[in-house]
C-alpha cells in the first residue's frame, strides 16, 4: 500500500504550539556573551548570607513553648538564654566604658527595685530614740537580763521519740548557746516540763519538734514570765553537710548580730534570740551568731571570723545552718488551750501583698 502523508492545517499546528518561556533581560553585570561579572556573584553572596543570617535569628514573635519537640524546645531555650545573656554582657561593658571615659561627670549608678526596698510602711516601726519604746524595754520580760541581773540558762529538749538527726542538732545548738543543757523528754507534758525547769533556775526552755523524722518546729519559751513563741523549723544543715565548714566551735561565748528587726513584734522577737546569749562575749574566740531577717524569713548562721589584714576579713562558717518563720507569739508561758497570743500569723490576709513584712 501507498502511504501518503496528509499535511497538517495551520489551526491544528497553532493548538500544539507550546508557552514560550520570556527572555531574561540582561543586566548592568553581564557582558555581551551573557555572563555574569564578578560584582553580580558577590552581590549574590551577600544575599545568601543575610537570608541565613534571618533564619538563625529568632523572629521577633518568636515563643519556644510553640516548639512540639521537647529536646528541640530545649535547646532553643538554651540558645536563646545564652542570647540573652550576652547581650546584657555587652550592654554592661559598654555602660562601664562610658563611666570611665566620663568620670567624675558620669551620672550616678541606678538603684535597683527589689522587694525589700520597696517595701510597706509599716506603722509600728520602732524609732530607738522613741521614749514610749525605751519605757517598754525598761519593763519588760527581758529587763531583768539587759540590766544584768540574771545569766542565760537554757534547756534543750525535743518532741517524743526523737530520732537521730533531731538528736544530733539539738546537740549541735548546745555547743552554740552558752550554757545550753539538752534532755530528752521523756512523755512529759510541756506545762509538767516548766515549772521543773523553773525551779532549777532555767531562764529559757526550747522545744525541737520533727515530722517524718526532720526537725520542723521550734518552741521558745523565755521562763519564768515567758513570751513564748512558735516558729516553724526549714533548711536545716548539719555541720557533716556543709561544704569548706570550719573546726568544731569552742567554748568562747559568741557575738550576736541581729538584723533588719524594726516593727515592734521583730524588736520583741530580736530580743528574744538576744537573751539567749551571755552579754559579755569573748572576742578571742571570733564566733559570731547571726539571726538576719529578711521578707519574715530568719536565717540563722554561725561563722568564726579572722582578719587577713587590715581592710579584709575572712569568715569560716562553723554549722548548723537553719531558717525560722514566725508562727504565732503568746503572752506568759506555754499554754495552748487558755494561753494570750499577742500575734498569730494569718497567712492569706497576712501574705496577700507581697510587699508587706511583718518583722
Amino acid at each position: 500500500m501507498d502511504i501518503t502523508e496528509v499535511p497538517l492545517s495551520q489551526d491544528k499546528k497553532g493548538k500544539k504550539k507550546k508557552m514560550k518561556k520570556p527572555k531574561k533581560k540582561k543586566s548592568a553585570g553581564q557582558d555581551m556573551s551573557g555572563e555574569s561579572t564578578g560584582v553580580e556573584k558577590k552581590e549574590d553572596e551577600e544575599v545568601k548570607m543575610e537570608k541565613s543570617e534571618e533564619a538563625a535569628a529568632f523572629p521577633p514573635t518568636f515563643s519556644v513553648s510553640e516548639i512540639k519537640n521537647k529536646q528541640r524546645r530545649h535547646l532553643m531555650f538554651m540558645k536563646l538564654k545564652q542570647e540573652k545573656r550576652k547581650q546584657k554582657m555587652q550592654l554592661k561593658k559598654k555602660k562601664r566604658k562610658e563611666r570611665e571615659a566620663l568620670g567624675d561627670k558620669a551620672p550616678p549608678k541606678e538603684v535597683p527595685k527589689t522587694i525589700e526596698n520597696q517595701r510597706v510602711y509599716d506603722e509600728t516601726t520602732v524609732d530607738p530614740e522613741d521614749e514610749e519604746v525605751a519605757f517598754d524595754e525598761g519593763t519588760d520580760e527581758f529587763s531583768a537580763y539587759f540590766n544584768g541581773l540574771t545569766n542565760p540558762k537554757v534547756l534543750i529538749t525535743t518532741s517524743d521519740r526523737p530520732r537521730g538527726r533531731t538528736v544530733r542538732f539539738c546537740e549541735q545548738l548546745a555547743t552554740v548557746i552558752p550554757n545550753a543543757h539538752v534532755y530528752y523528754r521523756r512523755g512529759l507534758a510541756l506545762k509538767r516540763v516548766i515549772p521543773q525547769c523553773i525551779a532549777r533556775n532555767f531562764t529559757y526552755l526550747m522545744v525541737i519538734n520533727e515530722d517524718r523524722k526532720v526537725p520542723n518546729g521550734l518552741v521558745l519559751c523565755h521562763l519564768p514570765e515567758g513570751p513564748t513563741a512558735h516558729f516553724k523549723v526549714s533548711n536545716v544543715r548539719l555541720r557533716k553537710e556543709l561544704k569548706r565548714r570550719g573546726k568544731d566551735p569552742t567554748e568562747h561565748n559568741p557575738e550576736v548580730i541581729l538584723n533588719n528587726f524594726t516593727t515592734r513584734l521583730g524588736h520583741s522577737i530580736g530580743r528574744l534570740f538576744a537573751a539567749l546569749f551571755p552579754q559579755d562575749p569573748q572576742f578571742i574566740g571570733r564566733q559570731v551568731a547571726t539571726f538576719h531577717n529578711q521578707r519574715d524569713f530568719i536565717f540563722f548562721r554561725f561563722h568564726r571570723y579572722i582578719f587577713k589584714n587590715e581592710k579584709k576579713v575572712g569568715i569560716q562558717e562553723l554549722g548548723p545552718r537553719f531558717t525560722l518563720k514566725l508562727r504565732s507569739l503568746q503572752k506568759g508561758t506555754f499554754d495552748s488551750k487558755f494561753g494570750e497570743y499577742e500575734w498569730v500569723l494569718k497567712r492569706h490576709e497576712m501574705d496577700a501583698c507581697r510587699r508587706k513584712f511583718q518583722l
